[in-house]
């Protein structure tokens, strides 16, 4: 996957903060940012997919259309 360049306008207090909490973890605040963005998509995704499966096999409280036990845990 190649890299493009993002440029943006943010406020002066919010990048003060980003390289304070970048140089924390010693990290550039470049790299930060996208490890922030990368951890947050994650999140999403990960929301996502456990949503998903709960539709699929109903929710773990035994509702309907939970999924059924393993016939080898009888």
């Amino acid at each position: 996957m190649g890299s493009t360049v993002l440029s943006l306008r943010i406020d002066g207090e919010l990048l003060d903060r980003l390289r304070s909490h970048a140089a924390k973890r010693g990290m550039s605040v470049q790299d930060y940012v996208v490890r922030t963005l990368i951890r947050e998509d994650f999140d999403e995704r990960f929301k996502t997919a456990v949503d998903e499966t709960e539709k699929f096999y109903g929710e773990a409280d035994g509702e309907a259309g939970a999924r059924p036990p393993h016939p080898a845990i009888t």
